[in-house]
C-alpha cells in the first residue's frame, strides 16, 4: 500500500536537509543553497541531461558516481547561477563545492553529488558558495525539507515536494523528493533538477534501473517550452535506514512508489511553468509502438499553435490533427480521432463542430486533457504533460538576464 505523507525529502529515515541564503541571489529573502545529507552510506543513482553543452556540475557528479560505483552521502545544490559554459574555472568551482561539502559533513569527496541552476555563462563566486555550504551544514535538520525545496528554485512560482510511505509484508519504507523547474523545460532525460530519497536498502544497479524507468514516464514526459537545459539532473539516494531491503522481485513495488512521487513532482513543474495558466494532459492512442506514441504526444505538447489555442480557450481540433499528421509517425486521417476532454471533435474523417461550444466551456478549467487517436489500429499509447503558452512566458524570458 502506498500512502502520501508529509515531510518531503526528509520523510525517509536517516536524511537531513538545509536551505539557506548565501548571496548568490541578490535578494536576501530568496534562498540559494540547498544541502541534503544521508546519515549513513547510501546507494545512489542519477539521470543527466543529454544536452552536449553540459555544465561542470554534471561532469563532476557523473565522475563521482562512477568512482564510487553508485554510492553517495550528500547532494549540494546552488540556485541563481547555472555554472554552465564557464570553462576550467567553472569546473574548479564545481569540484570545490564537492570538497567543501565533504569536509563539512565528514564524507569522501566522491560521495558528493553537485547540482547548479540559474543563468548560463556566469561564474559562480567560490567564496560565496563555500560560505553557503558551511552555513547549510550547520543548519541541517529533519524539519528543513521545505527550506531545501525553496533553495533550489529559480523562476519557479512555488516549491515542489512529495513523500509517500510504502507498507509491505516485510516492513515499511518511505520515498521523498523535491524538484525545481519552470522554464527551459523539455525532457531529454529530465529537464530540471530533482533530488529523491529512500530509506530502503537497494543495490545501486537496481536503483538505477528503477530511476531510469520511472523517469521515462514522469520527468521525461513533461514539456513547458521544448527547451533542453544544460544542467538537468535527477539523483536518488537509498540508505537502508528503514531496515527494509528491496530485491529484484520487489522492483515493481519500488517503481510504483517512485512513480507516485515523480509523477506528482513532474506535473507540478508543468503546473508552475513560466506563464502557465493550465496543466494539459496530452494522450496519444492507436499507435503501432510506444516510441511512435511518445513522439506524437511530444510533438503535440510542444506545438506553439496548440498551446496558444488552449490558452485562448479555442477548441481548435484542426491544430491537433495537423501536428499528429506531421509528427513523423504512422497516421491514418480517415480513422483518426480527436477529443478535448471527453468531447469528440473529429472522428471518422469528419468534424463535429456543433460540439465546439461544449469544448470551449471545458477549456476554461485549469486542468484539462486532449487526446488524439492516430487511427493506425495499433494498441500502444503514451502520455505527456504540458501547459498553455501566454504572453507572460515571452516577457519572463525576454528579460531573464536583465
Amino acid at each position: 500500500m502506498i500512502t502520501t505523507i508529509e515531510g518531503g525529502i526528509t520523510a525517509p529515515a536517516g536524511f537531513r536537509a538545509a536551505g539557506v541564503h548565501c548571496g548568490i541571489k541578490a535578494n536576501p529573502e530568496k534562498l540559494d543553497l540547498a544541502l541534503l545529507v544521508s546519515d549513513q552510506p547510501a546507494s545512489a543513482a542519477a539521470v543527466f541531461t543529454t544536452n552536449l553543452a553540459v555544465a561542470p556540475p554534471i561532469i563532476v557528479s557523473r565522475d563521482h558516481l562512477h568512482a564510487t560505483q553508485g554510492h553517495a552521502r550528500a547532494v549540494v545544490v546552488n540556485s541563481g547561477c547555472a555554472n554552465a559554459c564557464t570553462g576550467d574555472q567553472g569546473r574548479q568551482v564545481a569540484h570545490l563545492m564537492a570538497a567543501e561539502t565533504a569536509r563539512a559533513v565528514d564524507c569522501d569527496l566522491e560521495e558528493v553529488i553537485v547540482m547548479s541552476t540559474g543563468v548560463i555563462g556566469v561564474q559562480l563566486d567560490p567564496r560565496t558558495v563555500t560560505q553557503g555550504i558551511i552555513t547549510a551544514a550547520d543548519a541541517l535538520s529533519v524539519d528543513a525539507h521545505m527550506l531545501c525545496a525553496r533553495a533550489i528554485m529559480t523562476t519557479d512560482p512555488f516549491p515542489k515536494e512529495r513523500a509517500v510511505e510504502v507498507t509491505t509484508p516485510r516492513g515499511t519504507f518511505r520515498i521523498g523528493g523535491i524538484c525545481k523547474g519552470s522554464g527551459m523545460i523539455e525532457p531529454r532525460m529530465a529537464t530540471m533538477l530533482g533530488v529523491l530519497t529512500c530509506d530502503a536498502a537497494v543495490a545501486p544497479a537496481l536503483l538505477q534501473r528503477a530511476l531510469s524507468e520511472v523517469t521515462e514516464h514522469t520527468f521525461n514526459a513533461i514539456t513547458v517550452d521544448g527547451e533542453c537545459s544544460t544542467n538537468d539532473c535527477v539523483a536518488l539516494l537509498a540508505n537502508g535506514a528503514s531496515g527494509v531491503t528491496i530485491g529484484e522481485d520487489d522492483l515493481p513495488l519500488l517503481s510504483d512508489a517512485l512513480y507516485e512521487v515523480c509523477r506528482f513532482l513532474a506535473t507540478e513543474i508543468v503546473r508552475g511553468g513560466e506563464g502557465a495558466t493550465k496543466l494539459v494532459t496530452v494522450q496519444v492512442t492507436g499507435a503501432r509502438t510506444y516510441d511512435e506514441a511518445k513522439q506524437a504526444a511530444r510533438a503535440i505538447a510542444n506545438s506553439l499553435l496548440v498551446k496558444t489555442a488552449i490558452h485562448g480557450g479555442d477548441p481548435n481540433w484542426g491544430r491537433l490533427v495537423a501536428v499528429a499528421g506531421r509528427a513523423g509517425v504512422d497516421f491514418d486521417l480517415q480513422n483518426a480521432a480527436v477529443r478535448i476532454g471527453d468531447i469528440v471533435l473529429f472522428e471518422g474523417g469528419r468534424p463535429f463542430d456543433e460540439r465546439a461550444p461544449q469544448a470551449a466551456a471545458y477549456l476554461k478549467a485549469k486542468d484539462i486533457s486532449v487526446s488524439v487517436d492516430l487511427g493506425t489500429g495499433g494498441s500502444d499509447e503514451a502520455t505527456m504533460w504540458t501547459c498553455d503558452l501566454s504572453k507572460e512566458y515571452v516577457q519572463i524570458n525576454a528579460e531573464y538576464r536583465t
